[in-house]
């Protein structure tokens, strides 16, 4: 971070526990205890977190209807020489959160900071897959517009790596059935609610298996979903129907399209063409 510049305070950031309160490190406590401010979300749901520990501390509103005028509050604090703890509703401040914006300011002004580790949703969710060894790729919660959510989608699905998701309980099987259509129903994934509370649950299966799981069930909780990575033998790999009927509306020959598959997938053009002839997408590609 650089010398701290004398006479000024620093903005630590905070982890704090998904759901169950014990899940705190005794450095963030330290922190919360010893800080003069603490910037938050929420104050209903920091207040918990804090009584619980018995810690009385001013609070500062923080969240995304109120950024400017929150971070201006951060920057005077601190340059009066206050140490301000920052924290969000829950996991670690700056994922899926205003928090980045915070960090950005911070060092576009010189603003000395430090970020605790902790509590993360997300990788609870890659070790609990058992997907990860390739690494995981974090897309956090997905664009809502169609055309951008699905090539955000497409992009990391074809990768080796795991795919990470934050998704809402409502929007759970939407996500679940796009990433049916796009890596296909035989792709594995994790989804993990409410994770480190009473009703925590874990599901594991195919695409499609946990979709059936879930069919019909009232959803509560924030979820994580962990999407196993494409993979690496080519012979498994599966080319989605939603891909090749997009190639063909857009005019590509037969020819074109085992073409462009073999060398995006890294496929063997006879390897491609046995798995599309397969499903009856290909014929009379002996030449090519």
């Amino acid at each position: 971070m650089g010398p701290e510049k004398e006479g000024w305070g620093k903005v630590y950031f905070c982890p704090t526990p998904i759901g169950n309160l014990r899940d705190i490190t005794l450095r963030v406590l330290d922190v919360l205890k010893e800080a003069d401010c603490i910037a938050c979300e929420d104050t209903r749901v920091t207040l918990k977190l804090l009584n619980a520990y018995r810690i009385r501390k001013p609070l500062l509103r923080y969240h995304a209807h109120n950024v400017s005028q929150a971070t201006r509050d951060i920057l005077r604090l601190v340059r009066e020489g206050k140490v301000v703890a920052f924290v969000s509703d829950a996991g670690m401040p700056g994922i899926q959160d205003p928090g980045m914006e915070l960090v950005l300011r911070l060092l576009e002004e010189g603003i000395p900071f430090e970020v605790l580790p902790g509590p993360s949703a997300s990788l609870l969710g890659v070790v609990y897959s058992g997907f990860a060894f390739s690494g995981f790729t974090f897309l956090g919660f997905l664009p809502r517009k169609g055309k951008e959510r699905e090539e955000t989608l497409r992009r990391a699905l074809f990768l080796p790596q795991a795919t990470v998701l934050y998704e809402s309980p409502r929007r759970l099987l939407k996500t679940l059935g796009d990433i049916r259509e796009i890596a296909g129903e035989r792709r594995r994934v994790l989804v993990a609610r409410e994770l480190t509370k009473i009703h925590e649950e874990i599901l594991r299966g195919t695409v499609a298996e946990v979709e059936e799981m879930l069919k019909g069930r009232d959803i509560l909780g924030e979820v994580v979903i962990v999407v196993e990575g494409a993979p690496k033998s080519k012979e498994e790999i599966q080319v989605p129907g939603r891909l090749l009927e997009l190639l063909r509306r857009r005019g590509f020959t037969q020819k074109d399209i085992v073409a462009l598959l073999s060398e995006g997938l890294g496929i063997e053009k006879n390897v491609l063409k046995r798995q599309l002839s397969a499903l009856g997408e290909v014929e009379n590609l002996d030449e090519g």
